[in-house]
């Protein structure tokens, strides 16, 4: 093992002017069916999910920095339909999501899969309406999201793929401007044409539902370079653009750069248990300088149940992964010192193309291997490797400026360079390892 550990700690910043900040598809976790066009062949000139019956309604905001939120949630909503339609809550998302940031100072897209990955959300509409600056407690999820996926930055097939096979893909640009009232020079509002070049961050998310390639480069009034734009559902209401809709341009200097896709949203009778230490989800990454790493958390059993499921994130593309178990895990003196985890169980083994979180099912014979007793202590095992990174492994953490917080004492986290000797990331680095376990009841 290496004597001097590299770490990165790296918190995703929130932008406060409107509040907001922000592939080639692979099948998803959950054995969705894919259509053939939407993997290979040749994309269509023009699609809008408008006429496919896949866009949820438009939504306002109102004055509050919550547009992440809706962007987060609409793209969810896109994902189900036409089969599910559901209206999510903006409120719930934007007030319970544990980091302490109002509403009207804004977010971002790791807030949301914090959310939604820990099972808080997303919840009904109708149970938490939006605006009162109040949420209820005991409001259960409706779905489990199980897979969320980031699509490479302005690699503008895959989004188009992604935008048929998922329905939307929340997106960042730039704006000046904060609700339907707002002007800026970016902006044609006879033609509902968007485009910003300058180096200004992404500020505001919306839903890309759509494209046009031949869409005039005229009607933006920045000088661009070719015709062609994404249709994008905003958050402002039917006030603005065309009934909540515009067009940004292929060349705007932002859109196309931070793209998700909800690409596994479950019903919420998948698991009967969830583990996890890491409700802030990933703030950071941790590592040892190559881009291979060992990460464990130790979790106990609440009743007689079968190990099914493991969760974690791929911090960029192309990840690779190994998972394992060890059934009645010892004290951390006996994993640190005593060699526990070297009779770990292999489970499963394979790769994502894109970075994101991933939901790994095991093989009904794999996770049978690992039954587990009441108040039996267990660890969850994965070798990572994330090529060209040094620090493959998501954490959470407290970053220091009273908008993050981390409860270390709810998790019991290992990692390792080389799977043998391990220490303490709770003890050594004070964070979490984003590790869940997702198990059912026998």
């Amino acid at each position: 093992m290496k004597n001097k550990k590299w770490i990165a700690f790296l918190f995703f910043t929130v932008f406060l002017l409107t509040g907001c900040r922000s592939a080639q598809p692979i099948p998803d976790s959950s054995g969705k069916e894919v259509k053939p066009s939407q993997e290979t062949g040749v994309l269509p000139v023009f699609y809008d999910g408008r006429k496919e019956g896949r866009v949820p309604p438009v939504k306002n905001q109102g004055t509050l920095g919550t547009c992440w939120a809706f962007a987060s949630l609409q793209a969810l909503e896109a994902s189900l339909l036409p089969e599910e339609s559901y209206d999510f809550s903006e409120d719930h998302m934007s007030l319970g999501n544990g980091f302490s940031i109002p509403q009207e100072e804004g977010g971002e897209f790791t807030m949301s899969l914090a959310y939604l990955l820990s099972w808080k959300g997303p919840v009904l509409e109708s149970d938490d309406p939006y605006g009162d600056g109040i949420s209820p407690v005991g409001l259960k999820a409706v779905k489990h999201v199980q897979e969320v996926q980031l699509i490479p930055g302005k690699d503008y097939e895959k989004i188009k793929r992604a935008v048929l096979q998922y329905g939307g893909v929340q997106s960042s640009l730039y704006t000046s401007m904060t609700d339907e009232n707002s002007r800026s020079s970016s902006y044609n509002e006879e033609a509902y044409a968007y485009c910003y070049i300058g180096s200004q961050p992404p500020n505001h998310d919306s839903v890309i539902i759509g494209w046009d390639d031949a869409y005039p480069k005229e009607n933006f009034h920045e000088d661009v370079n070719g015709d062609g734009a994404f249709i994008c559902l905003n958050s402002w209401g039917k006030g603005f653009g065309d009934q909540g809709y515009y067009y940004v341009s292929y060349y705007d200097s932002n859109i196309g750069m931070n793209n998700l896709v909800y690409a596994a949203a479950e019903e919420p009778d998948n698991y009967d248990h969830i583990y996890q230490s890491d409700l802030r989800g990933w703030v950071g990454q941790l590592g040892y300088g190559e881009d291979t790493v060992w990460m464990s958390n130790v979790y106990e059993a609440e009743n007689n149940e079968t190990l099914s499921a493991v969760g974690f994130y791929a911090t960029a593309s192309r990840t690779t992964y190994e998972i394992y178990a060890v059934p009645a895990a010892k004290d951390r003196e006996a994993i640190i010192n005593g060699g526990d985890f070297d009779r770990r169980i292999r489970l499963a083994e394979g790769s994502f193309q894109n970075a994101g979180y991933y939901t790994v099912a095991l093989p009904e014979g794999a996770g049978k291997a690992v039954e587990l007793k009441k108040g039996e202590r267990f660890a969850v095992v994965v070798k990572i490797t994330t090529p060209d990174t040094v620090h493959p492994a998501a954490i959470e953490y407290d970053a220091g400026d009273g908008r993050t917080f981390a409860d270390l004492s709810d998790g019991e986290g290992y990692i390792s360079a080389d799977g043998g000797n391990w220490e303490s990331v709770e003890e050594k680095q004070n964070c979490n390892l984003c590790l869940k376990a997702y198990t059912k009841d026998r």
